[in-house]
């Protein structure tokens, strides 16, 4: 398992450009993997490491957190993974297994977790050396590109539907067809919820059937809330949005013991009349991606059910374009770099 030379993108300082550099792998040291990246997922999340978001980062920080690639040296102490595997790495990037949510076996919220392209390098790269406990194995038939965003975009919809209570039959509500929503929304019709997807603007009407949804509301001209209601309220709310505004406009269209559930981080607080949530026992959680297993889990459904990202691709190259093409907020859906040789 010698050291290996090869192309990463890094931030080299908060704010700055990209820079394209090579640099050396060295081995895997204990419960850590050397991945060869061959596709990676451009997320809005990398502002946190290139704009210096989350405190403690440290520079020059390679960006990246959906990451389909191959084992390319395996380190000791390390169980099940061999050179050869293709295996998946996104935000969840290690945990402990020491503090009390490990031992509860919540890997996710892991006192002490890791993410990766934030704690150390990341995807925009040929390769990354991460800690072994955070992978997925890729099934053989999904292939890298699509793999790529499933493993945050996929896994924290899907995660997040599966583990809401909402059962086959249900109205389960989509907001936003982006990046994420466009996801959620193959989910939900493919788990069986009667899926409505809720967007601005008419045009989006035939996407949303295209991708499964049952229903469609247009928010520009019809009430979200009023609407679920005539449905007899939603049993889950899925929010990929990032205006408050919007968010809090549909949580009227809860039913009772409805939840809302926030994948998107929206732009500032929520304002929500709290009356009818105490009444209705309704309620607001937000939802993060999940552990390795919980990336598999996404991977092996999406192949078996055909759920597919919408991806523009460029080369690790133009990192950077691809990167301001993601911001521009007019890529459909992800936008994915295609590292491998």
């Amino acid at each position: 398992m010698p050291t290996v030379v090869g192309r990463s993108v890094q931030v080299p300082a908060p704010g700055k450009d990209f820079e394209l550099v090579q640099k050396e792998f060295p081995e895997p040291g204990p419960g850590q993997v050397r991945i060869r990246v061959q596709a990676c997922g451009v997320c809005h999340s990398d502002t946190i490491t290139k704009d210096n978001i989350f405190p403690g980062i440290q520079y020059p920080r390679v960006p990246g957190h959906e990451i389909a690639g191959v084992l390319d040296a395996v380190g000791p102490e390390v169980q099940v993974f061999k050179p050869g595997q293709r295996v998946g790495l996104g935000w969840h990037g290690g945990h402990c297994d020491y503090c009390t949510p490990c031992r509860r076996g919540d890997f996710i919220l892991c006192e002490n977790g890791q993410i990766c392209g934030i704690s150390y390098d990341g995807g925009y790269a040929d390769y990354v050396i991460a800690p072994a406990n955070a992978l997925a194995f890729i099934p053989a038939d999904l292939n890298d590109v699509d793999a790529a965003p499933l493993l945050c975009a996929g896994i924290t919809t899907y995660n997040a539907l599966r583990n809401s209570g909402a059962r086959p039959g249900d109205t389960v509500a989509i907001l936003g067809i982006g990046g994420l929503g466009h996801l959620a929304v193959q989910y939900a019709a493919k788990s069986g919820y009667r899926t409505v997807a809720v967007a601005r603007g008419q045009d989006k009407a035939p996407l949303a059937k295209q991708l499964g949804a049952h229903m469609y509301i247009d928010s520009t001209t019809q009430d979200p809330a009023a609407e679920l209601q005539k449905l007899g309220g939603a049993v889950v709310i899925l929010s990929t949005l990032t205006s408050a505004d919007a968010l809090a406009a549909a949580v009227g269209g809860l039913a009772p013991a409805g939840k809302l559930i926030i994948n998107g981080v929206p732009e500032k607080p929520l304002n929500v009349n709290t009356a009818p949530m105490i009444l209705g026992r309704r309620s607001i959680i937000g939802w993060p991606s999940g552990s390795g297993m919980d990336s598999e889990d996404t991977l092996n459904f999406s192949a078996l059910v055909g759920v597919k990202p919408m991806v523009e691709v460029y080369p690790l190259e133009k990192a950077a374009e691809a990167f301001d093409r993601m911001m521009s907020g007019k890529a459909r859906f992800r936008v994915v770099l295609s590292v491998g040789k």
